[in-house]
């Protein structure tokens, strides 16, 4: 089991969410600031199973729109491996 953490552009939350939840992934979106100038973020928490990984990722950059600005990413990407997972 995994845990996909992913830093988008508030702008990027909407598309990217909703092609998540199209392909049947559960998504949690956590408003928050970060970056040089404080920028509104938001935060998906995507929990999955060890082989969806690469197809969550593949949704992740093909949803995300480019940056117009020089040396802005897309999205910061965290992929973390979960030893327990309850659903109360």
């Amino acid at each position: 089991m995994k845990l996909i953490i992913a830093i988008i552009r508030d702008s990027d939350n909407e598309p990217v969410s909703r092609a998540l939840t199209s392909a049947n992934f559960r998504v949690t979106c956590i408003a928050s600031t970060g970056g040089f100038l404080r920028r509104g973020m938001s935060t998906l928490l995507i929990g999955l199973d060890d082989e969806q990984v690469d197809q969550a990722m593949t949704i992740i950059r093909e949803t995300c729109a480019p940056s117009t600005e020089p040396n802005v990413k897309k999205a910061t990407v965290f992929v973390l491996k979960v030893d327990q997972y309850t659903h109360l």
